[in-house]
């Protein structure tokens, strides 16, 4: 048995953690249409994962207009709040805990999926360079139009509904969606915030929905049961920021301010190299007195080396979780991991999602 900080049990709010390893959200396009209601298939899914200390869920749109690919789910409908629920109680009869992430996608998002093949909406009519995935293929995402400054608050009232119906869902508690170039990161950053309103301009307009949205979701869910993602410096989604250490800087006081119970910070370029551009981390980690949780390319060496310096209390790895319903044994056990088929990462059914071996059934079948 391996001896680690990461094992170990952490007190998140009201919750204790079993150890420090949490899922990352990882985006399974699963649903089904046309309701976008979690499928059978994700109840497994969940449940086989519950020994992670922390369980989140794939990004999960509060609204149709926050639908940005093909066949992921909601929860806005009474029929996705239901879905979930399933999963939720699954998760809880195997002792484990679920927080679910929140998310609109703003511009990264194509005109099949928007209501009456609307335009996606963003802060600034500015077109990602990128794909999205719709219609069962890849294609490029859909101009955008800029929101008008009166479809804020309904933007703000989705995210607080999502969060109530995440809590009649079952959920212990809501991750914000803040990262990796979505609405709320495009908000906030200079490359796709070009607005001359409230919410555009100087770091305080631009930070100014995230953290309105972060004190929506915690006068519904409390904050001690709200956490947030963010990614001061990635490129995805064609994201950027011209100086995102006094932005995020700026962010994270107004997220201490509101208490929330953790913040979840990409490190680095999401899915790629941790030092794609410098970024003191360690000021988000003294300016914010809850718990960081540290993300991107982490193994078992790195979260040990991060936990025993404290630059961080819990870490959230995401493809190893795909492939290894039961990673928490296998790192207490130094046992080798299953290899991740990235072909089946997005869409199908339970064939690389439900099927990957636990260590018990690998070493039965031997």
């Amino acid at each position: 048995m391996t001896a680690s900080k990461l094992f170990e049990p952490y007190k998140l709010g009201p919750i204790t953690l079993p150890n420090r390893l949490v899922m990352a959200p990882l985006t399974r396009n699963r649903a089904v249409p046309p309701g976008m209601v979690p499928s059978p298939l994700a109840i497994d899914y969940y449940g086989q994962r519950a020994s992670a200390g922390l369980l989140i869920t794939e990004a999960s749109q509060v609204s149709q207009q926050g639908m940005g690919y093909q066949d992921t789910p909601g929860i806005y409908s009474r029929e996705q709040v239901a879905g979930w629920k399933k999963v939720t109680d699954r998760v809880h009869e195997r002792g484990g805990r679920i927080f679910i992430q929140i998310w609109h996608v703003g511009r990264i998002s194509h005109v099949a999926l928007q209501a009456n093949g609307g335009a996606p909406v963003a802060p600034s009519a500015i077109r990602a360079k990128g794909k999205t995935f719709v219609n069962g293929q890849f294609a490029d995402v859909s101009e955008p139009r800029a929101l008008d400054l009166s479809e804020i608050p309904g933007i703000i009232d989705d995210f607080k509904r999502g969060a109530a119906n995440a809590l009649a869902a079952g959920f212990d508690g809501v991750e914000i969606h803040g990262a990796n170039g979505y609405l709320l990161d495009q908000f906030a950053k200079d490359g796709t915030n070009k607005r001359t309103d409230a919410y555009g301009g100087s770091i305080e307009n631009r930070a100014k929905l995230m953290l309105e949205v972060s004190k929506a979701v915690v006068t519904e869910a409390g904050a001690e049961r709200t956490g947030i993602r963010i990614s001061p410096v990635t490129p995805a989604n064609d994201i950027s920021d011209s100086n995102p250490q006094p932005l995020f800087d700026y962010i994270v006081d107004g997220l201490e301010a509101l208490k929330l119970t953790y913040i979840h910070v990409i490190e680095g370029a999401t899915g790629g190299p941790r030092d794609i551009a410098p970024f003191d981390y360690a000021s988000l980690r003294k300016r914010f007195k809850r718990a960081y949780m540290a993300n991107n390319g982490y193994d078992f060496a790195l979260a040990n080396e991060q936990l025993d310096a404290g630059a961080a209390d819990l870490i959230a790895f995401g493809k190893p979780f795909i492939s290894n319903p039961d990673l928490v044994e296998r790192l207490k056990k130094g046992a080798a991991l299953n290899e991740w088929d990235k072909n089946t990462f997005y869409g199908g059914g339970a064939k690389g999602y439900t099927d990957y071996p636990t260590l018990g059934a690998k070493e039965a079948a031997e």
